[in-house]
């Protein structure tokens, strides 16, 4: 299952920086992941300071 970005983000940009097929995009207020090109791979939660990456 792709991840997604919870509420919790804080637009840090971390998690974009690090994702390897470039899923994840800057939002309305916060970060999102393209489901379809996600590889479920967690590279994003690794690096979140406030865990907002989570599986779906």
């Amino acid at each position: 299952m792709a991840y997604i970005i919870n509420d919790d983000c804080i637009s840090c940009g971390a998690c974009e920086a690090e994702c390897p097929v470039s899923a994840i995009s800057e939002g309305d207020g916060k970060y999102v992941i393209n489901a379809d090109e996600c590889l479920d791979c967690g590279a994003c939660a690794g690096v979140c300071p406030v865990g907002a990456p989570v599986q779906e």
